[in-house]
């Protein structure tokens, strides 16, 4: 038989029984579509991780203070305060694969400007911050070197304090208290949106560090240092030029434990694609389980059909049809039901994609390997399935397939 046969009795047997097919082909659209939107999701909010993590800086590096060894006792990260400005500024005179260095101190205030109020994460540092944050200002300008040698009295607002203190009003200029002290704001900082594990990057005061060491937090250490590498490849360099003059500034001997903790984004970035990879993989596996659902069904209409076609089979056989015309035949049938699944499945994916996009504002991404994938499944359930259908009915005796009733 060639293919236009095989196509024209395949179609005409499951054409008899319309709604039985309908029924087998929906598993595997459901199958094919729960993969397609599971996939699209993982993949999505993957890339969503991905974006804020980039968001902050590929090439950037936190110094924060933290694990110690006194008296057996071994302190967290932020417990003790050895981290001063002096080490920031010999990061960036000794360290070459370290481009800018901001130090950082911070503490929570309330913010009063007239009638409204807010309370806010300040933070102190230097004018390279933004530089190493790659956030540009919306609104004014940026502190300046000048403003931390001389303590200045002025911040810049984060666009959710702007928002919540002046509304659709101009900050830029206008004089607002942080803890009954006034600051002037010179300027607006563009939106960056939310961080990786909750909250908003926007909701911040940043003001010179030296005017919140001393007028606000009454410290003379730094909480952290933020610094950028040269290059996304110079990070690990980086690093172990940080890690080794820090032990050499902070006297720590051969064998004993860093009083500080190194963190880069490039570590988090791996981190969440591990975890988003398990995630993706999960989702997917729990919906490949509906397409296993529908290869049964498949498998169960084709042995029904076989019963059913018995003495058709047997006709043609004594006729002149060999084993594999029977095989290739039953074969093709149970392919087109998958393929024809999986087409409707692929829509149906995209479909649902789009939908939980719209409604739930949650990112959606839909690779061509997904679809690749799902739909290739779904033709090879269809055959893995349909073969023992297939062999059994090309096994059958002509004689007795005659006789059958």
């Amino acid at each position: 038989m060639n293919l236009l046969a095989l196509l024209s009795v395949g179609v005409q047997a499951l054409s008899r029984n319309r709604m039985r097919s309908a029924l087998t082909v929906l598993g595997i659209v459901i199958g094919v579509a729960a993969v397609i939107a599971t996939l699209a999701i993982g993949q999505g909010a993957r890339a969503a991780v991905q974006e804020q993590i980039r968001s902050l800086g590929a090439n950037i590096m936190q110094v924060m203070p933290g694990t110690v060894t006194a008296g057996g006792a071994r302190s967290g990260m932020g417990s003790i305060t050895t981290m001063t400005p002096d080490d920031a500024l010999a990061i960036k005179r000794e360290c070459p694969a370290v481009d800018m260095v901001a130090p950082t101190v911070r503490t929570l205030g309330q913010l009063v400007y007239g009638a409204n109020n807010w309370s806010t994460q300040v933070q102190g540092t230097t004018a390279d911050y933004a530089a190493i944050r790659q956030w540009t200002v919306d609104k004014g300008v940026f502190i300046t070197d000048s403003d931390v040698r001389g303590a200045a009295k002025v911040c810049v607002l984060g666009a959710n304090v702007a928002q919540q203190l002046f509304g659709d009003g101009d900050p830029v200029g206008q004089t607002i208290r942080v803890k009954e002290i006034p600051f002037r704001v010179v300027g607006v900082l563009a939106y960056k949106g939310g961080q990786t594990f909750g909250g908003s990057q926007d909701d911040i005061l940043i003001m010179p560090m030296t005017t919140a060491q001393r007028k606000l937090i009454g410290i003379s250490h730094v909480n952290s240092i933020l610094c950028s590498a040269v290059s996304e490849g110079q990070v690990n360099a980086a690093v172990e030029q940080v890690t080794e003059l820090l032990r050499q500034r902070h006297r720590i001997r051969a064998g004993d434990n860093d009083d500080f903790f190194i963190f880069t984004q490039l570590e988090m970035a791996t981190a969440a694609e591990s975890t988003s990879k398990v995630m993706t993989l999960l989702l997917a596996s729990i919906a490949a389980v509906s397409l296993l659902v529908g290869g049964i069904g498949i498998m169960n209409i084709m042995l029904v059909s076989v019963t059913e076609r018995t003495r058709e089979i047997g006709i043609r056989r004594a006729i002149g049809a060999r084993r594999r015309d029977i095989l290739f035949q039953f074969l093709f049938e149970s392919a087109f039901l998958s393929l024809a699944g999986g087409a409707l499945g692929v829509g149906l994916g995209f479909a649902a994609a789009t939908l939980v996009s719209r409604m739930a504002k949650w990112p959606t991404l839909v690779q061509p390997q997904a679809v690749l994938l799902a739909f290739g499944f779904a033709t090879a359930i269809g055959l893995f399935f349909g073969f023992y259908p297939a062999q059994r009915a090309a096994k059958l005796d002509p004689v007795d397939a005659l006789r059958y009733e």
